[in-house]
Order: C-alpha cells, then sequence, then structure tokens
C-alpha cells in the first residue's frame, strides 16, 4: 500500500508536469496556463451544480424516508472529484471532470459496485463488519 501510494504522489505530478510542458510547447505557456484555468472553472461549477442537485435528491429521500445510498454514493464521488481537480494538471482534471459527468459517474458506480461484490464474495472485505 506504501508503495501505491508512493507511486501516486510521485508518477501523477512528474506525467502531469511532462504533459504540461508538452501542451505548453505546442500551444505557448500563455495558453496552457489558461486552458487549466478553464478546465479548472468547469469543474468546479459542475462539481457545484451535481453536488447541489445530489443533495436535492438526498434531501427528497430522506423526506420520504428512503435510505438515499445511491445518492450518498454520488456525493462521495463528486467529493473526490472535486479533490482532484484541485491538483493542478491536464489527466487529472480530466479525470475529475470524468468523475462529475453523470454518464460517466454512474458507469464508475457500476464498476465500484462490481468490484466490491468480487471483494465480498472472495472474501477480502468482511460486510458483517459495518454492522
Amino acid at each position: 500500500m506504501l508503495f501505491r501510494l508512493f507511486l501516486c504522489f510521485t508518477i501523477i505530478p512528474v506525467v502531469e508536469l511532462y504533459l504540461l510542458i508538452k501542451v505548453g510547447s505546442v500551444i505557448g505557456g500563455f495558453n496552457t496556463i489558461l486552458l487549466v484555468i478553464f478546465t479548472g472553472f468547469a469543474g468546479a461549477w459542475l462539481a457545484r451544480m451535481e453536488g447541489m442537485n445530489t443533495m436535492i435528491k438526498v434531501r427528497m429521500n430522506l423526506q420520504n424516508n428512503i435510505m438515499p445510498a445511491e445518492e450518498l454514493i454520488d456525493a462521495l464521488i463528486i467529493f473526490i472529484a472535486g479533490l482532484v481537480l484541485i491538483t493542478p494538471g491536464l489527466i487529472t482534471d480530466a479525470f475529475g471532470l470524468f468523475l462529475l459527468w453523470p454518464v460517466t459517474r454512474n458507469r464508475f458506480k457500476t464498476f465500484l459496485r462490481k468490484k466490491f461484490n468480487e471483494m465480498r464474495d472472495r472474501g477480502t472485505i468482511d460486510i458483517n463488519r459495518f454492522h
């Protein structure tokens, strides 16, 4: 686990920096900075909109005595997307926007559910610990 974290904290920034330098050499430094600012602004706007929509759905479900499980997963993914968008770079911004867009977020949720079920079936996660 420590090695994976080390890779995340070293490889991702190095790749981001390399990509920013390459893009900057093609479209210019100023345009590259504008691109990063634009993707950050678009991500912040989308995170706000999706977060508000999700909170409205959570509130409606709670008022109807329905457990808002799907909406809480959406909220967690939107939060993670916001954290990823804080990191400057084109790859992380693209990944953050990917997590914020409802179509791809739903596919990501399906993937997470499948992985969680596989872990449960293999016994690598004990669902009874959470009760």
